[in-house]
């Protein structure tokens, strides 16, 4: 069933109420989870949407140096790539019914979500570390706090992920847990598309012409 379907649903007609005593309103709570997470990821995506114009804005003046490259950010960014895949395979796993492919891929998931966060703060540090450093340049505040904030929704993602896991260890029902699985997987994927396009712009390198460019700004 689609968002629209859901929107036009009419919950006080005889029939929809029939509908919904089928599934003991197990349905129904799915579907607003879901619609629920699409409401809010489409707030953040507005979030970090502003603070790329703005950031992207900034390059465009004569005084802009760009943070430097670092090595390190690659490999966080393949971390966290394995992190979605991992829950990707929990998601698949949980719809075969396949408990213990299941378990392994949340827990990789998440274990690799705390590796990638712990690379961050290594990213930060390294940073922080070089001579060029100066809080007080423009890139360098950017991307504190643009990788700031996108680990703070990680931090979220594993908030709702350690309430999820204890549950797949129980004998707890599957279909109880396919939902919150498949809700994390979803978030998972949208912060690892986030954290791509905010890698591309952050690190565009020698090719800050080309990006002012598709952002309009030159």
């Amino acid at each position: 069933m689609g968002i629209f379907q859901i929107l036009r649903a009419q919950p006080w007609s005889v029939e929809q109420a029939k509908l919904d005593n089928l599934y003991a309103g197990r349905s129904s709570t799915a579907y607003a989870k879901k619609i629920a997470l699409r409401v809010f990821l489409g707030v953040v995506a507005v979030l970090f949407t502003l603070m790329l114009v703005a950031y992207a804005g900034r390059m465009g003046y004569e005084d802009w140096r760009p943070v430097p490259q670092l090595q390190l950010l690659w490999i966080n960014t393949g971390i966290l790539a394995l992190s979605s895949l991992s829950m990707q395979w929990a998601q698949y796993s949980v719809r075969h019914r396949n408990m213990d492919a299941m378990r392994i891929g949340l827990l990789l998931g998440g274990a690799l979500t705390l590796v990638f966060l712990f690379g961050q703060v290594l990213a930060w540090r390294q940073l922080s570390s070089m001579v060029y450093f100066d809080i007080t340049i423009p890139a360098i505040g950017f991307f504190y706090m643009i990788t700031g904030v996108h680990c703070l929704h990680m931090v979220g993602g594993l908030i709702a992920w350690s309430r999820t896991a204890p549950k797949v260890w129980s004998n707890v029902d599957i279909a109880k847990v396919q939902n919150s699985i498949e809700l994390c997987t979803t978030y998972w994927h949208f912060l690892l598309l986030v954290w791509l396009v905010l890698f591309g712009l952050l690190f565009a390198g020698d090719n800050l012409d080309l990006v002012l460019k598709l952002c309009g700004i030159r």
